[in-house]
């Protein structure tokens, strides 16, 4: 326990300008009277620790003194630290274990390069969801715990199209992609790997029973990434889309540069692809009147086939009255 005290005290103190005896006692929950044992300790192992008294004394570390950073640069540290950073958005992990991580990366950059360590601080990283709940973690939680102790899990999970069945998969990795978590696992009603977003998972239960982890090469998720979970694999469905100026921010956000043609009037053509029919004309209709599809024609004809399947949803609900207006 002393030996792990001494490293947090000096990673502290490393990372931090200075730092009062009453804030290390608070942090590793002992009394004064150890912590300045602790620290004689370190300056008799030659860490020059320098004390400074008055109500803004304290405790800190020579600039002259650094740790060896070996194979990382100081922009090196700099990524891996705005990286973390990120990562702790995402509430994965336990809190105290990447307080701990970000102290040790952080020490690593020597006092004196702190004034460079700042421009870090330009760059934030927020991977949080809109939508996030204590259930969201208490859902990853367990399973992370699943994937680590190879336990089956079974839960019902609902498709794109709305339809739920449940499921006994073996969990073999979580990925985080874009602001959703996803489990990647062995499904044993499909008889092949799948990707489950967490969200569209319930009835969640973490099995007793245990499995032999599958030949990794096949359970890599960069295979099958790209297969939605509910659907055989389809043809690339390549789109010309024309939207009108107002939807310019929209199409900025969602599309890239190279995809992208400015006319003089304001209108933006786009040319791209998209894996999925169903996703498609959901994207579309995002845009309601501000997008026209230019081709493929079957496409322009499903879309308006939809707006008019909705319209007709509405009238025969009571909802919209004759002339158009909310009933």
């Amino acid at each position: 326990m002393k030996l792990e005290r001494l490293m947090t005290i000096t990673i502290l103190l490393l990372n931090r300008k200075r730092i009062q005896a009453q804030e290390l006692a608070d942090r590793l929950e002992v009394s004064l009277r150890t912590v300045y044992r602790d620290l004689e300790s370190l300056g008799q192992a030659g860490i020059p620790i320098i004390s400074y008294t008055g109500s803004e004394g304290g405790y800190e570390i020579m600039d002259s003194f650094r740790l060896d950073r070996q194979l990382l640069s100081f922009d090196e540290l700099t990524a891996l630290f705005t990286a973390l950073r990120g990562l702790e958005s995402t509430k994965a992990f336990d809190r105290s274990n990447m307080d701990l991580l970000l102290d040790k990366v952080g020490a690593l950059v020597a006092q004196a390069e702190k004034g460079r360590a700042e421009a870090g601080d330009r760059i934030h990283i927020d991977f949080t969801p809109w939508k996030n709940s204590e259930e969201d973690r208490s859902r990853y939680e367990s399973l992370r715990q699943a994937v680590n102790d190879r336990r089956l899990v079974r839960f019902k999970y609902t498709g794109r199209k709305g339809e739920e069945q449940e499921r006994e998969v073996e969990p073999m990795a979580l990925l985080l992609k874009t602001y959703s978590w996803y489990l990647h696992g062995y499904c044993r009603l499909r008889g092949d790997y799948r990707i489950f977003k967490l969200s569209r998972i319930r009835e969640l239960e973490i099995r007793s029973d245990t499995f032999v982890r599958r030949t990794e090469a096949l359970a890599d998720p960069k295979i099958k990434w790209q297969r939605p979970e509910t659907a055989e694999a389809r043809e690339e469905i390549r789109v010309v889309l024309q939207f009108k100026p107002s939807a310019a921010v929209s199409v900025m956000d969602r599309f890239n540069e190279g995809e992208t043609e400015r006319l003089a009037d304001g209108t933006l053509i786009v040319r791209t692809v998209y894996p999925d029919e169903d996703w498609l004309i959901g994207t579309l209709l995002h845009y309601r009147t501000d997008v026209i599809v230019l081709e493929p024609a079957d496409i322009a004809a499903k879309v308006r086939q939809t707006a008019l399947d909705i319209a007709a949803q509405y009238a025969e609900s009571g909802r919209v009255g004759s002339g158009g207006e909310t009933r």
